[in-house]
Order: C-alpha cells, then structure tokens, then sequence
C-alpha cells in the first residue's frame, strides 16, 4: 500500500475573526462640546465605546453597522474620535472643538433702581469662561455661575433701557433689555392720621409708583395697596403703636424716602374745667382733666382759641383762658383723634353790689346783713376791709353774711367771684350802747 506523502500541502481552513472597525468619514469636523458628530464606516454593529481624545462621547447611537452618532463631550483643540468594538479600535478622525457665542435667554429682575447695586441673574448657554457682563457700556461685577448661568451686580445708570450683554472668549452675546427706574418720591401722606387698629384708607401722592411692590408703616406693611397712577396710590393702613410712623414706598427703583402717619389713641374726653368760671377779660390758669389728650393741637373756649396751654399727661391740660363774653362757652380739646366733648365754662363780669340791709352794726359783729345786686352767684368771698365773712348765696341777686367783728367806725365791703372783685360799698360799726 502506498504511504501518503506528507509533504502535500491540505486544503486552508476560513478564518472566523471579524475585522476591526473602520471610520471613513466624521462630520462635522469641528464645533461645540454638545455637538452631534455623524461617523460611517464599517464594523459598527457591537461599538462599546466612542472616544473624543481619550474622553468618552457624553453619549452615542449606533445606527447601523456604517453610521455612529456621537454627543461631543468637552474637551478643547483638535482630537480623535475613535470607535471601539470586541474587534479592535478604529484609527482616528479628526474633530476640532470650537467655543459656541454665548446667548441670554432670561434676565431676572430685568428692571432696578438709577443707582444700582441689585443682584441680576442671567439665564443661557456658553456662559464657561465669561469676561465681562455689560449693562449698555458700563462693565458690571458678575460671578459665572456655570455654563448656563451667572449673576451680575446691576451698575448705576440714567432712567431708561440698556441692553445686557456677557462675553466668553466665544464672542458677545445678543443684548436683553434691563430698565433703570428711578427712585420712587413720597410727597404726602392724606390723611396723614388715623387709630391704633387702622383699616383706615390713606391716599399717597407723590412720582415713580409705577410697579410698587410695597408700602410700609414703619416696619409693617400696608393691610393693602392700589396703583392708582404714575403719581399716585391707595393704601390701607395696618395697626400699629402710638405716635407717628414713618410711610414709604418700595419700587423696582428703590425705597422713597419717608413719609409720616401718626396712629392716635382715640378721640379725647374731657370731664371737667377747674375752675369753671373766670372774668370776662381772661388770663386766669383752667385746669382740664379727661383723657386722651396728649398731642392736642388746640383747646377752645366756646369759638376762641386759647393761645396757652400746657399738655401735663394724657389726663391734664393747662390753660390759660382767652378774653370772653358773659356767659357759658363749652371748652373743648383737638387732637389728631378729633375733639372732646365740651365741658362748660363761665365768663362772668364783676359783681355788683347794690345795697346792704341793714347797712351798719355792732362793733363785736356777729348780725347778719343781706346783700343786693348783680353777678352774686360765684361769690368766693365777702370782705370787710380785708377780713372775710361768712356769707351764704341766696341767688344770683343776693348774699346772706355774717359780719365779722372789728373796729367802730365805716368800713368798705367788697364781694369777689371769678368774674372780678365788686366795688366797695360802705358799712358802720358802732359802738355799744352804754347802760
């Protein structure tokens, strides 16, 4: 039998390894971090990866086993993407990172004061590396937050509208508008007083309402507010303490300066005027008591003013009453919560006394005498010479009085009333009968 011959060559076997993947082309061949790059080719069914540089894609899609999308990550200058597979990894194709003009899409608050210093916030893309934020031409200090974000401090400027700009080594980005307004002025507050518990409705009048946000009683903000004009609002005022307060007014453009309210008590009362009578010709100190009366701004006798007065507490005024007519007058006390009641008051003209009946006496006194004439009511005192007497009112036309002792001989008796002192009339003593 014949041996086979070990030199014939057997017949080669298929080889079963697939081939590494293969990139043909990429496009586009340059731009932004974030932009979708399109690779074909060959061997792309099972890619396990796509690298920008040696930086994987922030994302890929195979689409076929010729085309690969791929998201580029960041990275800067010019790298390779490769596309790897089980099989092997593709040589490179060339892909150049580009820095992508900046846009602002937002601006918040887009509207602050002439004098700036507000924080802004600008909302977009491409912000990474920014260089300067501009508000018109005037550089503003700003912070770069991230790369669809930063924050900017708003640099004083005229009344008007500017556009915001931010550059990035990318280039300058389209302007947004931001509106400078001035700062609102408060001119008067009407009425400019109310109570403790307010709810009461106060008119402002004044520039730069447009766009309040606020309206402040000291450190409390009104109940309610409406925008009535440019130059004028509505508010509602809160309760608040005793005394006044200052109003202000809070715009995109500022905070005015203030304003007064004054919160008062309530209406004061008055119970009494001590004394309750004086002559017609004024002078003489009243004592008013009652309440609420701190902050009184007039006290009137009937229609006149008085022009003195002195506020003691909340219960008690001062005052000196003013010249008058004969006659009642109600004295009343204004304050910024209304007037008082009236409490009464009498003008009276000096007495007079007419006749003395019987019109002479013992010297050791102790008779009576029975006094005629006119304006006797208020009596205060009888007088023979400077030495009082006992004396009872009977009417306004006459005095019952003890008379006191003293020396024989006339003496001149006066009767005194807070209208004034009577002209004196003459009364004897005689001396005792001898026996």
């Amino acid at each position: 039998m014949k041996s086979s011959d070990s030199s014939t060559p057997h017949p080669r076997q298929p080889s079963t390894a697939a081939a590494a993947p293969v990139t043909t082309t990429s496009s586009p061949f340059s731009g932004p971090a974030g932009t979708v790059v399109t690779l074909t080719g060959t061997g792309f069914t099972n890619a396990t990866a796509v690298a920008f540089g040696g930086t994987p894609a922030a994302s890929f899609t195979v689409v076929s086993a010729t085309e690969i999308t791929a998201v580029a990550p960041a990275g800067a200058g010019t790298v390779q993407i490769t596309v790897t597979t089980p099989d092997g990894t593709s040589s490179g194709k060339g892909f150049t990172y580009t820095i992508a003009t900046p846009t602002i899409s937002s601006i918040a608050p887009n509207q602050g004061s002439v004098e700036g210093g507000n924080t802004v916030a600008l909302t977009g893309t491409g912000f990474t590396g920014a260089t300067s934020v501009r508000f018109g031409t005037v550089a503003a200090a700003f912070i770069a937050v991230s790369e669809t974000q930063a924050t900017a401090v708003a640099p004083a400027a005229p009344v008007g509208t500017v556009n915001v700009t931010i550059t990035t080594p990318g280039g300058t980005s389209a302007g947004i508008p931001y509106t400078y307004v001035a700062v609102p002025v408060l001119g008067s507050v009407a009425p400019a007083q109310g109570p403790l518990g307010g709810g009461n409705s106060i008119t402002l009048s004044g520039t730069g309402f447009t766009g309040t946000t606020s309206v402040h009683f000291g450190a409390n903000a009104a109940s309610s507010f409406a925008f009535v004009s440019a130059n004028q609002l509505t508010a509602t005022v809160p309760a608040g303490g005793p005394g006044p307060v200052p109003v202000t007014v809070t715009t995109p453009g500022g905070t005015s300066g203030p304003g007064v309210f004054y919160y008062y008590v309530g209406a004061p009362v008055l119970s009494s005027a001590i004394p309750g009578a004086g002559q017609v010709g004024g002078g003489n100190s009243v004592t008013l008591t009652g309440a609420n009366l701190l902050q009184a701004t007039a006290v009137r006798f009937g229609v006149t003013a008085a022009t003195n007065y002195i506020i003691v507490s909340a219960t008690e005024i001062r005052a000196t009453a003013p010249p008058g007519v004969a006659g009642t007058v109600q004295v009343t006390v204004t304050t910024p919560g209304g007037t008082s009641n009236g409490a009464p008051y009498v003008y009276l003209s000096a007495p007079v006394v007419v006749g003395l009946v019987p019109n002479q006496g013992p010297s050791a006194g102790g008779n009576t005498v029975t006094f005629t004439g006119v304006g006797l009511t208020y009596t205060t005192a009888v007088l023979f010479g400077s030495v009082p007497a006992g004396f009872t009112v009977v009417s306004d036309t006459q005095l019952i009085v003890t008379v006191p002792p003293g020396a024989v001989g006339a003496v001149t008796v006066r009767v005194v009333t807070p209208g004034g002192t009577s002209v004196g009339v003459p009364y004897t003593r005689l001396v005792p009968p001898g026996i």
